[in-house]
Formats: structure tokens, sequence, C-alpha cells
């Protein structure tokens, strides 16, 4: 996160009420709850798993077995499990 000076950003009467209850200290302000991001929007990472995930599904669906599924995308066959649960409940 990079620092920001109020006094380009902020109106001075605004400002000015900023500095009577926090003088000189850094202060953190949180984004609006309706423009915060899930997890893993941002880094795209969401988009993968939910990928790879598909990807595993089909497979199976083709006849992979799910002991070769947890060996090929190096995961626990529990994991395979409840992924193929997820997607076959969709």
């Amino acid at each position: 996160m990079k620092y920001k000076k109020a006094q380009n950003i902020l109106p001075k009467d605004v400002l000015d009420l900023v500095q009577k209850y926090i003088d000189g200290d850094y202060i953190y302000i949180p984004k609006k709850d309706n423009s915060k991001k899930s997890w893993g929007e941002v880094s795209g990472i969401k988009a993968e798993l939910n990928s790879r995930n598909f990807e595993i599904y089909i497979k199976f669906s083709q006849g992979t077995s799910i002991k070769q599924l947890a060996k090929d995308y190096f995961l626990s066959e529990s994991s395979i499990r409840r992924i193929l649960y997820t997607y076959k409940n969709k």
C-alpha cells in the first residue's frame, strides 16, 4: 500500500477536522464494503483454481482415477474428492 499525503487529496476543512482527532499519526481508511473484492479476484488465483478444478472434474468424468488425479495435481485424495463433490452438485 502506498501512502498518500492528506493535504494533496483532502479538502482543507476535512483535513483540519481529521487533524483535530489524529494530529501527525498514521490512520488507515478502509474501503467501503461494496467496493471490496473477494479472495483471489485481484490476483486471478480464484479463476485459475476454478479452471484447474473443472479440468480435474472433466478428467475424472473421462475415467481418470482419484488416485491418479491426486498424483497429477499434487493434491490429497480427499481434496480431489471435495473438488469432484463440488462439481457434481452444481
